[in-house]
């Protein structure tokens, strides 16, 4: 009776090897793909936030002190150049330009008199001189008083639209004093910051004289219309940031964008050479990348890399791998360092090929 269960035992321990070597063979028989890094040119669209503003934008000041009689455009409304927007009491200067004409009509009565007692010798050519220095000097109030007359009269500059009204008719207003601003949003004006590193590559990468195509992501996460230039770059960076400032040129003809809003520019990096390889390729241990390269003897070793930039499913390689390098690309999860699998390589732009990507 003790056979029996023996028999027992040694049957299941043989079960159970046979089990484990099959599990054995059929990893074996296992063909992970494997592919390689490719170079190649691309471009990466990069965001930077921005503030947009308008081209022109200035603030509108009274001239000349005095009460406010007339607003003739309220706020928002569009103004064309010319056209009133402001009109100050000019009773005080109607008169003292009515006083200027009068002093200057004595001045020139008392210069033509001088000029019949010259050509008498009854008067000197200092007198003379005199007579007609006191007409020149008059004539000058006259302009001076219808200049101040004129300032009543505030007028736009230019085409825009009229921003937030900081008086209210009946006001009386100081030399000086703000009124409103002034807006011509036909075109904008996008500034954004860019990293020194990232300002390199654009010098280095754009041909001189060549205006750098941009987009615009407004704050409702929607493109614009409209596809804007770099036009130019400040002079110096920013010593607390890092940053330069760039400024991009848009055309708004359907008046959507106004000043003072904010967005993101979008703009298209080229990476020359760049070195290419899928994401999924690519695992992360404590915030680093690692990816398994495979050895000539088809041992998977672990390999700490350096990502310079991310595409739709793929990464650009800075540091840590070169295009002769094979790396494991399915079944990461499947194998450990150092262990030895069977491959199954396949060429990366085929690889490339089926990814979902956008590259160029």
């Amino acid at each position: 009776m003790r056979k029996i269960p023996m028999f027992m035992s040694l049957l299941v321990l043989l079960i159970h090897t046979s089990c484990e070597t099959k599990k054995e063979e059929k990893r074996d028989e296992t063909k992970f793909l494997v592919t390689s890094p490719i170079k190649k040119d691309t471009a990466i669209t990069k965001d930077y936030v921005s503030q947009i503003h308008s081209i022109r934008h200035i603030e509108v000041r009274a001239l000349e002190k005095g009460y406010l009689q007339q607003i003739a455009v309220d706020e928002g409304q569009t103004v064309r150049k010319g056209q009133q927007m402001f009109h100050i009491m000019p009773n005080v200067y109607e008169a003292d330009l009515q006083k200027a004409t009068a002093e200057a009509k004595v001045a020139e009565i008392e210069l033509q008199n001088t000029k019949l007692l010259a050509d008498g010798n009854v008067v000197s050519e200092n007198e003379l001189a005199m007579a007609n220095a006191n007409f020149q000097k008059a004539t000058a109030e006259v302009s001076l008083a219808k200049t101040h007359l004129g300032f009543t009269d505030i007028r736009a500059p230019f085409d825009g639209i009229m921003d937030h009204l900081h008086v209210r008719e009946g006001s009386l207003l100081d030399e000086g004093e703000l009124l409103t601003t002034l807006s011509d949003n036909s075109k904008m004006w996008v500034y954004f910051n860019v990293p020194e590193s990232e300002y390199l590559d654009y010098i280095i990468s754009t041909d001189k004289g060549a205006k750098k195509e941009v987009k615009l992501l407004m704050a409702n996460n929607k493109p614009f219309n409209q596809v804007g230039t770099v036009e130019t770059i400040e002079g110096e960076f920013n010593n607390e940031t890092g940053n330069i400032a760039f400024r991009a040129t848009f055309s708004n003809p359907d008046g959507i964008l106004r000043h003072g809003e904010t967005g993101s520019i979008l703009m298209r990096v080229p990476y020359k050479d760049a070195l290419i390889i899928p994401q999924k390729a690519t695992f992360e241990i404590l915030d680093k990348k690692y990816v398994f390269v495979v050895d000539q003897n088809n041992v998977v070793r672990q390999r700490e890399i350096t990502v310079s930039a991310e595409l739709p499913h793929l990464f650009v390689v800075d540091k840590g791998l070169t295009e002769k390098d094979k790396i494991l690309l399915e079944g990461i999860r499947m194998v450990k360092d150092q262990e030895k699998i069977g491959v199954k390589y396949e060429e990366p732009n085929t690889i490339l090929s089926h990814l979902d990507l956008y590259a160029e």
